[in-house]
């Protein structure tokens, strides 16, 4: 397989220094709230239970995200949970982000598949 490129690429010229030297990179918000932000934002339903945890469900209850610091997945190293479901309403894939991940990358995932309704990629 042979792969074209349909318009040229150019590397992008060297950032001055001070664009990528002095930036403080996302390390350290470990809360729920840059995603249930994100989130209510967009017609989410938000709920919490009793233990601290935070459950998310898209507008057509297909999607599905949980902050979950009180249930046993947390002591593996999961503390964010997203299931996708098929129209068949089955588990058509899943991901987990750990409490290392700060909670504005998690919200940058799901704006990310947010920004793409479309069920599949042009190259298909």
């Amino acid at each position: 397989m042979t792969l074209t490129a349909t318009t040229s690429v150019q590397a992008p010229a060297e950032p001055p220094h001070s664009a990528l030297g002095d930036r403080e990179w996302l390390l350290d918000c470990h809360c729920a709230g840059p995603v249930v932000d994100l989130l209510r934002h967009q017609g989410w339903t938000v709920s919490s239970d009793p233990y601290a945890n935070v459950h998310c469900s898209s507008p057509d209850q297909r999607v599905y995200v949980g902050f979950l610091p009180e249930a046993e997945e947390a002591r593996r190293g999961e503390l964010w949970h997203i299931h996708v479901k098929g129209t068949d309403g089955k588990v058509a894939w899943s991901q987990t982000f750990g409490s290392g991940v700060p909670a504005q990358a998690v919200a940058g995932f799901l704006a990310a598949l947010i920004a793409f309704p479309n069920r599949c990629c042009a190259c298909v």
